[in-house]
């Protein structure tokens, strides 16, 4: 009886436990790593490398430009 009583106060706790807990599913959530960018949503995850940024000096009328593409 007693072992009884045990998992029953043991389940009890459990649904407590699940009942109060806060849920975020519909917030995103978006990591910056070095090559790419992943966000996670309600409806999965999405993964995007970056660009590449080349740099080239050029002189322009006498004058050193930097331009970026």
């Amino acid at each position: 009886m007693r072992s009884l009583l045990l998992a029953g106060t043991a389940l009890l706790a459990f649904s407590a436990t699940l009942t109060l807990e806060s849920r975020t599913a519909s917030a995103i959530i978006c990591a910056d790593g070095v090559e790419r960018v992943a966000c996670v949503g309600p409806r999965g995850a999405v993964v995007v490398k970056k660009p590449v940024v080349v740099c080239k000096t050029v002189w322009v009328n006498g004058v050193k430009v930097k331009r970026c593409k």
